[in-house]
């Protein structure tokens, strides 16, 4: 049985095995591999970039991680932050079931974040 050494400084292990590589039920694809080997490797989960090539090769790299912008204030349906891009983002957001009651919620939270902008960064009062 091989076993894998879980010490920091190893980036890959080289695996023998099968893939099985097609589509499903709704168009998508999916690769299965399994491997050959008794190894011991560390279990993942993750979102992956990945490339089928026509020969068979299947090339994966795990993309990095979501970071979230911490809101500078909530209301009650909105939001606004400060992207980690150095844009101001206002978030607004309403049930489907609630369109009739958009244009007056929209315009009550509008007329909000304007006053809690103008209090924190005009009157130089960071909350």
């Amino acid at each position: 049985m091989k076993k894998t050494k879980k010490n920091k400084n190893q980036r890959e292990v080289t695996l023998d095995g099968m893939m099985t590589i097609g589509k499903s039920s709704n168009d998508l694809y999916q690769a299965d591999f399994q491997c050959c080997e008794d190894v011991e490797v560390e279990s993942f989960i993750g979102r992956f970039k990945v490339q089928g090539m026509h020969n068979g090769d299947v090339y994966m790299e795990e993309l990095p991680k979501r970071v979230k912008n911490k809101p500078l204030f909530r209301l009650d349906n909105s939001s606004f932050s400060l992207g980690r891009d150095g844009w101001y983002y206002y978030l607004f957001r309403l049930p489907e079931s609630e369109l009739k009651a958009l244009p007056e919620l929209l315009m009550k939270d509008v007329r909000e974040a304007v006053a809690k902008i103008i209090r924190m960064y005009l009157n130089g009062k960071k909350q």
